[in-house]
């Protein structure tokens, strides 16, 4: 007996992307690689800008030809603006930063897509899928997040900010890929503006419109609700090590520095900084893989004064 629609529907992980049509020079790649391999089926709703801008990123998803299991959407700002406008209500910092770095964004849009307790796992462009993959269990309560050596927690007047007020921050995060589960109640958006409005307040100025604020917000949240990281080993965060500076200085190609990573282990490759434009050189000679089973959750480490300031 085939499953009825509604009860596909709720078998499907539900999967959003921050995204404008300017990064389809390498977002493409990873909606392309995510739709073809991932083994469960998606509902991916990507946020953009114009009207125009949807549009071409409906154009996009028509042309990749996604497998029928999934189903997409394509929301405007325009469009979310009239639902932040009553589901922000009385939330004016969540509000505020909606309206700052676009990648800011990547926290208050999903929110106002999802359905309360609903999953959202939450990708940037610059990803890359090579093998046959699902993606982890998103937990009841917390968030999971991609572990980074040694963080991206910039600039450093918020994450001073955060330590002197008091507010607790996870060490090594990366948000290439971040899973999220709202609470029914809204008392994880309603912590969030209070976490917003401690900032500015101990900043004295609003806050800087730098695409990393929106870690240092991540590391807070981790902190908070708890969790914990995704198996670096799998899912796993470009470093431009001393020894790929090396080669790149002895000629060796994005390509080529990209060849050798372990791809027949991953579900995914944040391809961060300038390795996202080496994707399309990459060459596998490994078949992909099929990599189901979940994988390992580590705590979340907190960030010290000390560890800060060294690093």
């Amino acid at each position: 007996m085939s499953s009825s629609p509604l009860a596909l529907a709720a078998t499907k992980r539900h999967v959003y992307m921050v995204l404008s049509p300017r990064s389809l020079g390498y977002a493409r790649l990873a909606l392309a690689t995510l739709l073809a391999n991932s083994d469960e089926p998606l509902h991916l709703r990507l946020v953009t800008d114009s009207a125009a801008d949807k549009q071409a990123l409906t154009d996009i998803l028509a042309e990749l030809q996604p497998d029928p299991r999934h189903t997409t959407g394509v929301h405007s700002e325009a469009e979310l603006a009239d639902i932040a406008a009553t589901r922000f209500a009385r939330l004016p910092h969540l509000r505020a930063f909606r309206e700052g770095h676009p990648c800011w964004r990547k926290i208050t849009d999903p929110a106002l897509l999802a359905d309360s307790g609903q999953e959202m796992v939450l990708l940037d462009p610059d990803l890359y899928f090579p093998n046959r993959f699902r993606f982890e269990p998103t937990p009841a309560t917390g968030l999971l997040l991609m572990w980074q050596q040694p963080n991206c927690l910039l600039p450093p007047e918020v994450v001073r900010a955060a330590i002197d007020a008091g507010i607790p921050l996870a060490r090594h995060v990366d948000i290439g890929v971040s899973h999220w589960r709202l609470d029914a109640d809204g008392s994880d958006l309603a912590w969030t503006d209070d976490l917003l409005g401690t900032l500015q307040a101990k900043l004295g100025t609003p806050l800087p419109r730098m695409m990393h604020v929106e870690a240092i917000v991540w590391a807070a949240i981790a902190m908070h609700g708890g969790g914990g990281y995704l198996d670096p080993a799998e899912w796993v965060c470009w470093r431009r090590s001393q020894s790929k500076r090396v080669l790149g200085k002895l000629g060796f190609g994005g390509g080529r520095l990209l060849d050798a990573e372990p791809w027949p282990r991953m579900k995914c490759f944040h391809a961060g900084g300038e390795a996202k434009w080496w994707l399309a050189e990459h060459k596998s000679a490994a078949a992909p893989s099929s990599l189901l089973r979940p994988g390992r959750i580590t705590p979340f480490v907190p960030l010290t004064p000390a560890r800060y300031g060294r690093e």
